[in-house]
């Protein structure tokens, strides 16, 4: 639901990695990603079919998995910021492949002729959006010492991805530089290689019918939980943080009608002061409280790109001391 793109990545090209494995087997060679058909050639559409395109099923498999996972960025941020980060991506690390393999050449004398195809440069790119912006929520804790958080299975099966070729680590590092160049903005590339406008009004209206989906009725399995107790902790924290923010809304409410904003301080108690045993219910002196924290604007707007308001979001990056994942939480749970 609300990630049209992210099904048409999970479907179309899984269908063709099946059919060319299956039934079309003499075609393979049009989608191997030959470096050096590129380069002495110069056959430019290898590019785009041999980096679309899994010739292996494991890692066609794999990576729908991640790309499945990964739908939160669409639903986030919508379908044509999150195809301008695939787009873009996707040809900074064509780029870093090519300099990746000349420079292991170069160095340690190694001729790379052709890499795994697929979509993999993108789909590694996304770990970087993921590691960053995605809170880290504990899930369960084995033998006692060992944390497994919400985060914990999507990282594994990146690992399995990594690990099923021989040198599928220069797309992964190609991809996570491509993925760290797009996401912190140097010099500018998300203005630059970005769809247009009129490109994504075309493909709403085209193609976002057909890989639409209905917004489910009835419950769902939450998340990519691996047992039963996994998921029944996952769906525990979900009805408790669709009960929190109903109370928020119901006072966001009232204090919308009272024409003021809602006063995170009254409901639940600061976040420096719930590591304190001896903190009590009444306010601290005028004396006593700090100067409030200065905030970073870009931290402002990623929250406000989260669908929250800029007054909650002032208020929870003020209460956290600044830190985003701990505001993200904060205004998740509250």
């Amino acid at each position: 639901d609300k990630a049209p793109l992210s099904k048409s990545l999970l479907l179309v090209p899984s269908a063709i990695s099946i059919l060319l494995t299956l039934l079309f087997q003499h075609y393979q060679k049009f989608f191997a990603y030959n470096l050096q058909a590129i380069k002495e050639d110069f056959q430019i559409w290898r590019l785009v079919c041999g980096r679309t395109i899994c010739l292996d099923l494991k890692d066609t498999f794999c990576s729908s998995l991640l790309i499945y996972n990964f739908r939160i960025f669409e639903r986030r941020y919508g379908s044509r910021k999150f195809s301008s980060f695939l787009l873009g991506a996707w040809m900074l690390s064509a780029l870093f492949d090519l300099l990746l393999v000349e420079i292991a050449q170069y160095i340690f004398g190694i001729t790379i002729n052709s890499l795994p195809s697929g979509f993999l440069g993108p789909v590694f790119a996304l770990f970087v959006p993921f590691y960053s912006s995605i809170p880290r929520v504990q899930v369960a804790q084995v033998l006692g010492h060992f944390s497994i958080t919400n985060k914990t299975l999507v990282y594994i099966l990146g690992l399995q991805l990594l690990t099923s070729g021989s040198y599928i680590w220069i797309l992964a590092l190609s991809g996570l530089v491509s993925g760290i160049c797009y996401n912190s903005s140097i010099l500018k590339v998300h203005r630059i290689l970005c769809v247009p406008s009129w490109v994504a009004k075309i493909f709403s209206w085209t193609l976002e019918p057909i890989f639409s989906s209905a917004e489910p009725t009835n419950e769902v399995r939450v998340g990519m939980g691996a047992t039963v107790d996994i998921q029944r902790q996952q769906r525990m924290e979900l009805l408790d943080r669709q009960i929190m923010m109903s109370q928020v809304a119901q006072m966001r409410r009232q204090r919308q009608q009272q024409g003021g904003m809602i006063n995170w301080n009254r409901l639940f108690p600061p976040l420096r002061h719930r590591h304190n045993a001896n903190y009590q219910d009444h306010r601290p002196s005028e004396q006593d409280t700090p100067p409030p924290t200065e905030v970073s604007e870009e931290q402002v707007a990623r929250l406000m790109e989260m669908g929250f308001s800029r007054g909650d979001a002032l208020e929870a990056l003020r209460a956290s001391n600044n830190d985003l994942n701990v505001a993200t939480n904060f205004l998740l749970q509250h």
